[in-house]
């Protein structure tokens, strides 16, 4: 798994997790191999579940920051100093990597920038906050928001959904600039014709969403 070993490589005083949610490939072997730290999930939960996993190791843990990075490559380890420093300074609970505050890097194709931009405008209606990158799930979590996100954390498509649960429990979030890449690995779980649904269904989601928890 080379993205693992990037991220070994930059930041090598790093914990790090691997979410096994059931793949069908070889990550399971691939992460034993390799001796990489692993949750080997026993039934496939989707997105929200593995990536609520991973918030609730890092609760149960006592990890002070969780950082949330997609398996595919696509996330730059290189812009994980600039993702912690407003954590690490205590100016923000919730750091977002978003690739449209500079524009640089891989700005996926134009549907899905328009179903994003609409996503954007959904969050704000809902919140009064601007997120410029409301799917991106490169993010970094203080304590208040790792226990927040293991206790209420939305299972479908998730990341604009916790964004809503974040800002409505009255955390601070903000964009950090991050150069997302082209996926270096596997499929997305969404196709292209599949993101009109998606953008729809969560859209109504966002609008509708209730935080069951606060921080």
């Amino acid at each position: 798994m080379p993205f693992v070993e990037e991220l070994k490589a930059v930041c090598p005083a790093c914990d790090f997790v691997v979410i096994n949610d059931c793949s069908r490939d070889e990550t399971g072997a691939l992460c034993r191999a390799h001796g990489y730290p692993t949750v080997n999930l026993p039934v496939n939960l989707g997105i929200g579940g593995a990536v609520q996993t991973g918030y609730l190791y890092a609760l149960e843990n006592d990890y002070d920051i969780a950082v949330q990075m997609d398996g595919d490559g696509q996330h730059d380890p290189r812009d994980l100093a600039a993702l912690l420093a407003p954590i690490e300074r205590g100016e923000a609970d919730l750091a977002i990597g978003s690739r449209f505050v500079t524009g640089e890097g891989f700005q996926s194709t134009p549907l899905r920038r328009l179903g994003i931009g609409i996503l954007r405008g959904a969050v704000r209606l809902r919140t009064r906050h601007t997120v410029t990158d409301p799917t991106s799930g490169y993010r970094a979590a203080n304590r208040r928001v790792i226990e927040l996100f293991a206790h209420d954390y939305a299972q479908d498509y998730p990341e604009p959904e916790s964004l809503v649960t974040a800002l409505k429990s009255g955390a601070r979030v903000c964009d950090v600039p991050a150069a997302m890449r082209a996926r270096q690995g596997g499929a997305s779980s969404i196709s292209e014709w599949k993101s009109v649904y998606y953008m729809l269904k969560v859209t109504l989601a966002v609008l509708l969403h209730t935080p069951h928890a606060k921080l």
